[in-house]
C-alpha cells in the first residue's frame, strides 16, 4: 500500500518485469493498493503485471496528481485481463485522506506537479516526455506549479470501509 509517490511505487511494483528484477524468488505480495498514484508514465510492459488485484484510490478532484492517466492504465490492465479496479472519490483533492488538514483546499504555489506530462520509458530506465522526446526533467514546460491539498472527511470514510472490506475479502478475515 502506499500514498502519492509511495503509490507509485506500490502499483509498478505489480509489474512482472520489476518484480524478476528486484523481488525475492518465490514471494509476492497479495494485493497492491494505492491512494492518488501518479499513473502518466508509460512503462515498458507496463501491461504485464502481477495476477493479484490492484487497487487505486483516486480523488476527481485532485490536481496535483490527477485521475485521468489512471483511467486510462486501467482499462489497459482490464483489456489484458487483470484483476484491477480503479475506485473515484467525488471532489477529494490529493491527500483527502488526511485529517490533520483543512476541508477547505489549500493551494501550494511553489510546489511542482507532472499534471500535464505524459511520459514515457523509451528503454529501460530512460523516461521520457512523450511531447518533446527528451529525456524528462522537472524543467520541461508540462511541469507547473500550485496544486491543492485537502481533507474529505467522506472520501476518507469510504476509502477506509473500501479498504478494509477488501483486506478481509483478500485474507479471508472476519
Amino acid at each position: 500500500m502506499g500514498f502519492s509517490r509511495g503509490a507509485q511505487v506500490a502499483l509498478y511494483a505489480s509489474l512482472a518485469r520489476f518484480q524478476k528484477m528486484y523481488a525475492p524468488e518465490g514471494l509476492s505480495f497479495a494485493a497492491y493498493l494505492t491512494f492518488y498514484a501518479p499513473c502518466n508514465t508509460r512503462y515498458l510492459d507496463d501491461e504485464a503485471v502481477s495476477n493479484k488485484p490492484i487497487r487505486l484510490f483516486h480523488g476527481t478532484a485532485d490536481d496535483y496528481i490527477p485521475v485521468a492517466p489512471c483511467r486510462v492504465y486501467v482499462e489497459r490492465l482490464h483489456k489484458a485481463g487483470k484483476d484491477v479496479l480503479l475506485t473515484e472519490y467525488l471532489e477529494a483533492h490529493h491527500v483527502f485522506d488526511n485529517p490533520l488538514l483543512k476541508e477547505t483546499p489549500v493551494t501550494f504555489p511553489t510546489w511542482q506537479t507532472t499534471r500535464h506530462c505524459t511520459l514515457k520509458e523509451e528503454s529501460p530506465g530512460r523516461i521520457i516526455n512523450a511531447e518533446t522526446k527528451q529525456p524528462f526533467t522537472y524543467t520541461d514546460p508540462c511541469v507547473d506549479y500550485g496544486p491543492h491539498i485537502a481533507y474529505n472527511r467522506v472520501a476518507l470514510n469510504a476509502a477506509t470501509q473500501e479498504v478494509k472490506d477488501f483486506l478481509r475479502a483478500t485474507f479471508s478475515l472476519k
